[in-house]
């Protein structure tokens, strides 16, 4: 059975940092591009950041640019967000990703979220 589950949301107050995990199971997780979605409330989901399958290339978007970033471990089937800089407007419920790549290309898997919230 396929699982996506996040870990280390919780309340920072602006200018700290938070470490989300995601921890999969249930697929090769080398195959899949791992990625972190947020989606504000009566908005649409809102791409975070992404990594390759070998890990060596990164994408983020351009409000976390030089504050989050992104890293996965194949030993532990895991993808780390470090999330620094916090700002209020970064609040939201942070998504876990899996997106197949090669034979298993189209497989598209999601996690539950945890909740960041940045306040004072």
């Amino acid at each position: 059975q396929v699982q996506l589950v996040e870990s280390g949301g919780g309340l920072v107050q602006p200018g700290g940092s938070l470490r989300l995990s995601c921890a999969a199971s249930g697929f090769t997780f080398s195959r899949f591009f791992m990625n972190w979605y947020r989606q504000p409330p009566g908005k649409e989901r809102e791409f975070v950041a992404g990594i390759s399958t070998a890990g060596d290339s990164t994408t983020v978007a351009d409000s976390v640019k030089d504050r989050f970033t992104l890293s996965r471990d194949d030993v532990k089937n895991a993808v780390y967000l470090q999330m620094n800089s916090l700002k209020p407007e970064d609040t939201d419920v942070y998504v876990c990703n899996a997106f197949g790549s090669g034979w298993y290309y189209g497989a598209d898997y999601w996690g539950k979220g945890t909740l960041v919230t940045v306040s004072s």
